[in-house]
């Protein structure tokens, strides 16, 4: 595990990367445990089998690779105490090695920029044949965006993952600052074209680039398909984004364009978002219904992961896996991968999520780029309560609903239980820094919906 001097100087690093760029965003992971592994989904789990796992093949390099990935940015805590649990790390990781999962994504700036750490103390203890890891090159900050400070901060991701080479590398969420901010991070200091020469070289096996936000950047990168021959490209994907991820946020483009112009090039998709930032984990009531009646046995998370795996044009599938039975229930879902029929898809992606579109919910992935907020709201955890409770169809709207009281009580009670009182909405000053950062991939006007939720909740306590 490491030390406190090795804390210090990791969280020196992200200082020295400036509090305004997305990296000190990124940088909040786990937080405190959720009741999702509490989950009716998990009180009977089963084991998942060995020497199952489902395998797509790169084009380009000829890897075969797992199709569940290890998402290395939401890593376990200690209970009670501000320090990753490399134990269970290492046991986790153990794991999904043991069940066939072989690509690990990480960052430098993911978890308080510890996660290549961990992510390569973990995996250090495996056969470097064994795993693919993945990591970007996350230079939001302009600090950064030197060639010379681009370099050392590809070269230290070697370091920290103990690896000589990359085996898939990213230009990290390309399309947030649009066409400006490409040619200032990558094009016009000279990166991509080092980042080419490495990849010549072997040091970096596959090549490519996430994408959030103006698709102008992402139709440019690939109509530049023949000068830098992508290796694969990183997408959010899911039965909800499918078609509704522009209505949802007009800075956002559909899954279904985004697929199909990967597809149109032969370039293999990395997925992320399967859940939504949990939100397809937790989906309204009358959803989850519907889904069940289908098949019991099955979690509801393990349809967004079918969803998101049966295109064959998916490399692999990103999962955040905290908890070890999220971990199981994801290996469930690909080992072996039970595809999605064409009407299970359209059930999925037209059917439930139009039903979905009507909820109006606030489109918080729980990303946490958000985070950590100078005053110490707790912004993710505010929105993901709300939320829960409209799709419960709880919140006490109407008073003169006979449900009202009751809904009023429980709502004011469980947002104690979720959010510390001194991380609530009302502790807002509304200075702006997490939108005029440009943190929020989803473009969320968050201190517009916080003093919403804050004036309701108001009026709630007001009532009581």
């Amino acid at each position: 595990m490491q030390n406190k001097k090795d804390n210090i100087s990791r969280r020196t690093f992200l200082k020295m990367m400036g509090a305004g760029s997305a990296a000190a965003a990124i940088a909040a992971c786990a937080g405190k445990k959720s009741t999702d592994a509490d989950d009716d989904d998990y009180k009977n789990q089963l084991e998942p089998p060995v020497g199952k796992m489902t395998y797509r093949t790169c084009p380009t390099s000829g890897d075969r690779v797992s199709l569940l990935g290890y998402g290395m940015m939401r890593l376990p805590m200690k209970d009670g105490a501000d320090e990753f649990d490399q134990e269970m790390i290492n046991r986790q990781v153990d794991y999904a090695i043991e069940h066939g999962l072989n690509y690990f994504d990480t960052s430098p700036v993911y978890c308080r920029g510890l996660s290549e750490r961990c992510t390569g103390i973990a995996l250090s203890r495996h056969p470097r044949e064994k795993f693919f890891v993945a990591t970007k090159l996350s230079n939001f900050d302009p600090s950064y965006q030197t060639l010379e400070n681009s370099k050392k901060m590809y070269h230290d991701s070697m370091k920290e993952l103990q690896v000589d080479y990359i085996d898939y590398y990213l230009l990290h969420a390309i399309g947030g600052g649009g066409m400006e901010d490409l040619h200032r991070r990558f094009i016009d200091n000279g990166v991509l074209d080092y980042l080419l020469e490495e990849r010549a070289a072997g040091r970096i096996r596959n090549l490519g680039f996430s994408y959030h936000g103006d698709v102008e950047v992402f139709d440019y990168l690939l109509a530049e398909n023949d000068k830098y021959h992508w290796d694969f490209v990183q997408i959010e994907l899911n039965w909800l984004d499918w078609q509704y991820a522009n209505e949802i946020n007009d800075s956002n483009t559909d899954a279904v364009y985004l697929y199909g112009e990967l597809q149109k090039r032969g370039i293999p998709a990395v997925i992320m978002e399967p859940l939504l930032g949990g939100r397809l984990a937790k989906v309204p009531q009358y959803v989850a219904k519907q889904l069940k009646q289908r098949d019991p046995e099955k979690s509801i998370a393990s349809w967004a992961f079918r969803y998101a795996g049966t295109p064959e044009g998916v490399l692999t599938v990103l999962s955040g896996m905290t908890y070890m039975e999220h971990l199981k229930d994801n290996l469930l879902s690909y080992c072996p991968l039970q595809p999605l029929t064409e009407e299970e898809q359209r059930l999925l992606d037209t059917q439930i999520a139009h039903q979905m579109m009507e909820e109006e919910l606030i489109p918080c992935n729980a990303c946490q780029y958000c985070m950590p907020c100078p005053y110490g709201i707790d912004i993710p955890a505010i929105f993901t309560h709300y939320n829960k409770v409209k799709t419960e169809d709880r919140l006490p709207q109407d008073a003169g609903d006979p449900q009202y009281r009751e809904n009023r009580r429980r709502y004011l009670i469980s947002l104690d239980r979720s959010v510390e009182r001194d991380r609530q909405p009302d502790h807002c000053i509304q200075c702006g820094r997490c939108i005029h950062e440009k943190h929020c991939p989803q473009q969320i006007n968050i201190p517009k919906e916080l003093e919403r939720i804050s004036q309701f909740v108001e009026q709630l306590r007001r009532q009581a």
